[in-house]
């Protein structure tokens, strides 16, 4: 879903946000629904980085990973579970190790859902199930915390850990996340504003057509409309193949030459941003603060940077 203002509407139309202060209880502005209706757009968009692939069912699942050569680790809060710890996984093996080290190099780690956990199935397919060391009165946590915390706690246990997968494929990934990163650069606010109401426009063609086929009283303007779609549809697909190639031309050198990973997650000042208001920014106590001075950017982040390298490609083409 995009974060048009379409759709940032609807969600706030059914925003039911309340703030609480004692026995005190108002309702949210329209502006904080809006706030909110953006911050959960932006955070659906988490799904753009990773690499999903579905299976039809448990079994088969199971059965890809014995192919693969994975390890299969269930998260579970039953007595045959082991503490996802040095010791825990120490005393699992019998105080040995996977070729001297805690984790395999090839490991699949399952999480089941909120209410139940993993199936029957996963579980006893498992080579190992393991749990979280938890302190305090909670005995379980949400999924979305678990899968971050035992994530976390994979890299605890092994520092080195960086995943099973060929340079081949590490360049694939690149290829394909660089050039994702560089089309969020390298169109103008002009074109993503067409581009969006190309988008809403073949989606409203699609709302007739869906109206035409059951048969439904289709309005002239309607039909005038749908009888645009086809050429509307190549527009969109113009701009969205030239935006392919240029993304793929900005980052082309940066692929074979990868900048190294980030190792320390503490941010120069001016790769601190936050999102508020403009207002709120100038307001103390966050006046001055490095999130919120507003540092220029000059390089690897920009617009100018990723379109020069457009530009510089092409020139070597030529």
């Amino acid at each position: 879903q995009g974060t048009d203002e379409s759709n940032i509407d609807k969600i706030a139309e059914n925003a039911t946000m309340r703030r609480s202060s004692g026995p005190i209880v108002r309702a949210a502005t329209d502006t904080e629904k809006k706030d909110r209706a953006m911050h959960h757009l932006y955070a659906r968009k988490a799904t753009e980085w990773l690499t999903v692939r579905d299976f039809e069912d448990t079994k088969t699942c199971i059965e890809s990973l014995r192919e693969e050569g994975y390890q299969i680790w269930a998260t579970d809060l039953g007595q045959e579970a082991s503490c996802l710890t040095e010791d825990g996984i120490r005393q699992h093996l019998g105080g040995g190790t996977y070729d001297g080290k805690l984790i395999p190099n090839k490991v699949a780690i399952v999480f089941g859902t909120e209410a139940v956990g993993c199936t029957t199935e996963m579980l006893n397919a498992a080579d190992l199930r393991v749990y979280l060391p938890l302190r305090g009165f909670a005995d379980s946590l949400n999924l979305s915390v678990a899968t971050a915390l035992v994530v976390h706690q994979m890299f605890v246990l092994d520092p080195s850990l960086e995943g099973a997968m060929t340079e081949e494929e590490r360049r694939e990934l690149r290829q394909a996340w660089y050039a994702k990163l560089a089309s969020q650069r390298l169109l103008s606010s002009a074109d993503k504003k067409r581009r969006g109401k190309l988008t809403a426009y073949l989606e409203r063609c699609a709302e007739i057509e869906k109206k035409m086929k059951a048969g439904e009283v289709i309005y002239k303007e309607e039909r005038v409309k749908w009888s645009k779609m086809d050429a509307k549809r190549a527009e969109l697909n113009a701009i969205e193949e030239k935006l392919a190639a240029d993304s793929k031309k900005a980052v082309k050198e940066l692929v074979d030459n990868p900048p190294s990973p980030i190792t320390d997650m503490r941010r120069a000042d001016e790769h601190r941003i936050c999102f508020v208001g403009k207002n709120t920014k100038k307001a103390s106590p966050w006046q001055d603060m490095p999130a919120t001075r507003k540092i220029a950017v000059t390089k690897y982040a920009t617009a100018a940077f990723f379109r020069e390298r457009v530009a510089t490609n092409e020139e070597k083409k030529d």
